[in-house]
């Protein structure tokens, strides 16, 4: 083991001993990276796949032609309440699946939406195998130190739309892991605000070529409308900050290949911090765990 990798070791049993995260190792296959909220009492909930007919961004409604739901209605096309942020996702003819919630008084809505378009489906699909392989492959070499390449992968950013990291060559990238439902002010909502400090500053450095990446620890939650309306409420610049999510197994893949531990238990995700800037040749520049660092310190290693 490198002296860089032991040292990053050594950050990752400090910062596991602080959130007394339970056996300071990787998720295995088995373990859950992410976990859907717990249905409310009285709330019954179905899978559903369908086709959008009409979306109302301002009152939150989606009507859709949809499949059999099976266990509760034959196919037919109905209006659901949908948050604002997914119903501005939403076009018409585009399929989707997601969660049906039946509340207690009958009211239906629809949380979880994903794209289920085939093209985009398939190619995300095959980015998490071609990741998955790569892992496998490395074993215990898989995670990528500094001066070693990025892991490639392909994922969906908060306006559904298919992100190969390829895109991203010839270009500086600033990636960190976070998630929307975070409670500890000084884990993700303290680098989310270090992050937009960061975009901000570089703005005003006149930084060419910056491109600002967070991807969910939480993707069974984090679809991308939820991403999409994490960013709006923050007032963020999304013309070069993408907020990415996708298949549990790519996500798990990911953060075995850029050092971060993430589980759950009884409820709580606990996880490491990790934050790096990536140069234009997609090699890892530099590495800071935690979030004890400065948007001054990321911004002047991008001028080099």
């Amino acid at each position: 083991m490198s002296s860089r990798a032991v040292h990053h070791f050594a950050a990752c049993l400090a910062a596991c001993a602080g959130l007394a995260l339970a056996g300071c190792g990787r998720p295995s296959s088995q373990e859950a990276l992410s976990q859907a909220p717990s249905p409310a009492p009285g709330e019954k909930r179905f899978r559903l796949t369908g086709k959008v007919v009409s979306a109302d961004p301002e009152k939150g409604v989606l009507v859709v032609s949809h499949d059999e739901v099976v266990g509760y209605m034959p196919a037919m096309t109905m209006e659901f309440k949908v948050s604002k942020a997914d119903a501005a996702l939403a076009a018409a003819g585009e399929r989707i699946r997601a969660e049906l919630v039946v509340e207690r008084g009958g009211d239906l809505r629809l949380e979880g939406i994903w794209p289920d378009d085939k093209a985009a489906h398939d190619s995300v699909e095959a980015g998490a195998r071609m990741l998955h392989q790569d892992t496998i492959e490395k074993g215990r070499a898989a995670y990528r130190e500094v001066g070693d390449s990025a892991p490639q992968f392909v994922l969906y950013d908060q306006n559904a739309r298919v992100v190969d990291s390829g895109r991203f060559r010839g270009k500086q990238v600033m990636l960190n892991f976070i998630y929307s439902r975070c409670p500890v002010a000084n884990m993700c909502p303290l680098s989310t605000t270090k992050m937009i400090a960061t975009q901000r500053l570089a703005a005003k450095e006149g930084i060419p070529n910056i491109e600002f990446v967070s991807v969910t620890l939480d993707p069974v939650y984090d679809t991308p409308g939820i991403l999409r309306e994490y960013a709006q409420a923050r007032g963020i610049d999304t013309a070069n900050f993408s907020f990415l999510t996708g298949p549990e197994p790519a996500i798990r893949d990911l953060l075995t290949q850029f050092g971060v531990i993430a589980v759950f238990k009884d409820g709580i995700l606990n996880h490491t911090l990790a934050t790096l800037l990536i140069d234009e040749k997609g090699r890892i520049a530099w590495r800071v765990d935690g979030s004890a660092w400065e948007p001054a310190e990321f911004v002047a290693r991008m001028h080099k």
